[in-house]
């Protein structure tokens, strides 16, 4: 049997060669196996350690919250979350279909204060990855995301700018991370 070898993080997974139809089954036992070893964390320091390589700085959502921090804040989940909700004055830039042009464009200073959210601090550290690459100096990634931002009642605001208590919780593996607000599934 022929192997296709991925990576994913820090796991590396071979998956075995199949049709179309086996892999379907074989993509949802894989999010099966990532949502039980995501049960299986005690706590969001764990998780992170697990998922994330850490080569990004974490910036709480204390220090972020301060009425004195100027920093730029940038989105990486996609639109159908942070249309849900987001935090105040917060970029989309999105994920799977993260263009970075667009975010120089937007961010021409190369120097200034980034801190990159998503739901808990996973898919926000790639986004940062990649601006670091890009030559950005000051990218930060906030620790716990938009689920930790809420567990501690700060605002979050949805596409008109209101003040809501949705959030999408992503999913039904990841929302028991999220403890207070309203969690939204699609």
């Amino acid at each position: 049997m022929q192997f296709i070898v991925t990576t994913y993080k820090k796991r590396t997974f071979r998956i075995p060669r199949l049709r179309v139809h086996a892999l379907r089954h074989l993509n949802i036992l894989f999010y099966l196996f990532i949502s039980i070893s995501t049960f299986a964390q005690d706590n969001l320091s764990e998780l992170l350690k697990t998922y994330n390589t850490e080569s990004i700085p974490y910036i709480t959502v204390e220090e972020l919250a301060s009425p004195d921090e100027d920093a730029i804040i940038l989105d990486a989940r996609e639109a159908k979350e942070y249309n849900t909700s987001h935090l105040e004055n917060a970029i989309h830039v999105g994920h799977d279909f993260f263009d970075l042009n667009t975010v120089m464009a937007k961010v021409p200073d190369k120097s200034a204060k980034i801190v990159v959210y998503c739901s808990l601090g996973i898919r926000s550290e790639d986004i940062a990855e990649a601006l670091k690459k890009e030559g950005y100096t000051n990218v930060y990634n906030l620790f716990g995301g938009i689920f930790e931002w809420k567990n501690n009642d700060l605002n979050v605001y949805n596409t008109n700018n209101e003040l809501t208590e949705d959030v999408h919780a992503f999913s039904e593996a990841w929302s028991h991370w999220l403890l207070k607000g309203n969690k939204i599934y699609d």
